[in-house]
């Protein structure tokens, strides 16, 4: 999903990883399911393939929906202050003392344009085709 996230985005950090992973959230169960399981179908996204014909590279990223629910939680509390969510949150789920880091998958070399033609074919086309030349 990274791989796919970089390519789209023309790099990608940690931030802009969990932007893009809201982004596409915010797509709807469908497209989320679907890319989890194959993320090359990205390439078919109707916003992904209009960023590759204008060579932008902001598809799918949605900083704003990464805060939804701290937007919302203040909202109806009346509050201004992000740290009221986190903490309440905190205190509501209480200590997270068995946090074990996530599966990233396999690591490869996001910048090699065969590794990356190779593994998501059709998002390498959109994106990689206009560089390679």
């Amino acid at each position: 999903m990274w791989a796919a996230a970089y390519l789209i985005g023309g790099g990608c950090s940690d931030d802009a990883f969990m932007d893009f992973r809201s982004g596409l959230m915010a797509q709807g169960r469908d497209w989320y399911a679907r890319a989890s399981i194959a993320p090359d179908v990205l390439a078919q996204h109707p916003d992904v393939i209009a960023a590759a014909a204008e060579g932008c590279d902001e598809a799918l990223f949605n900083e704003t929906v990464t805060y939804a629910a701290s937007y919302a939680y203040e909202r109806i509390c009346g509050g201004e202050d992000a740290c009221i969510f986190h903490h309440d949150y905190d205190q509501f789920c209480g200590p997270q003392t068995n946090h074990r880091p996530a599966d990233m998958g396999e690591v490869f070399d996001f910048d090699n344009a065969s590794e990356m033609h190779a593994r998501l074919p059709r998002l390498a086309a959109l994106f990689l085709e206009r560089c390679d030349h």
